[in-house]
């Protein structure tokens, strides 16, 4: 069973309570995917100069987020851990020379917990959640990726959470998306369902309005794709699942690279 990789758009915290179309989306994507025996996840709030592994046995939600109702700070994500799982990253990690390390007593950060709650809301799913580095170029994360696309064909499904466009500073009240959103997001969308490596590894160079979508304290959101198609790296396919605005200009997207099947 080969699971596809799969990039997810995490809004604000706020999404583990919400209900709308794109948290029915989350939770619909988790009912059509063959059941994973194990989840990786990539997480913008996962930030570090080292590739670091998430080696818990038990995860617990990490409330890193401040200022939102007092309901926030309850929830809970108790997924189990995988020693195995970690143990065959780490293999994969030294096989290509990546230094790594493990690191326990973390949690869960909102980026992991917050889709995963939508999407196997039972927490019975084995999870390993893994750092990004912000500051590599995207070809360097794209190689990361691709160093575990054989777990793709053991049943482990790979996601990135973040977000395409993320300015926090350009929100507004306004259910009508922002014209510059939507161009660059249309940008980036064809250099993914073309496989242009050569233009999306230039993305900051090339793509439309890039400083307002991807400002320079946001980069960390865009990173997590870049980890998730070189994972199907043997397969360069790419097919957008869902796409929609909200505040204006946070973009909501979901992105699967390398599915075998109709999603």
């Amino acid at each position: 069973m080969t699971l596809p990789s799969i990039f997810v758009a995490h809004g604000s915290p706020t999404l583990a309570v919400e209900n709308n179309a794109y948290t029915g989306f989350l939770a619909e994507l988790g009912a059509s995917l063959p059941r994973p025996k194990g989840i990786v996840i990539f997480s913008a709030h996962w930030d570090s100069p080292d590739q670091c592994i998430g080696a818990d046995d038990q995860h617990a939600a990490l409330h890193d987020f401040y200022g939102f109702p007092e309901q926030m700070y309850t929830l809970d994500y108790p997924a189990p851990g995988d020693p195995k799982l970690c143990e065959e990253i780490k293999y994969l990690f030294s096989q290509h020379n990546l230094f790594h390390q493990p690191v326990r007593n973390r949690g869960l950060d909102h980026g992991a917990w917050v889709v995963l709650r939508h999407i196997y809301p039972d927490a019975d799913i084995p999870v390993v959640p893994l750092s990004i580095d912000s500051r590599r170029a995207p070809q360097e994360q794209y190689e990361i990726g691709r160093m575990l696309a054989p777990l793709r064909k053991q049943g482990i499904l790979i996601l990135g959470s973040g977000g395409l466009v993320h300015n926090l500073r350009t929100l507004k009240e306004t259910n009508e998306p922002a014209e510059w959103a939507v161009q660059y997001d249309d940008w980036i969308g064809q250099q993914l369902q073309d496989w242009n490596l050569r233009n999306l590894f230039q993305y900051d160079k090339k793509a439309p309005y890039v400083k307002q979508a991807v400002p320079s304290y946001g980069v960390e959101h865009f990173s997590p794709l870049f980890y998730v198609m070189g994972a199907a790296d043997d397969q360069r396919s790419a097919r957008k699942l869902f796409q929609t605005y909200v505040l204006g200009s946070l973009s909501l997207n979901c992105w699967a690279f390398g599915q075998e099947n109709d999603l």
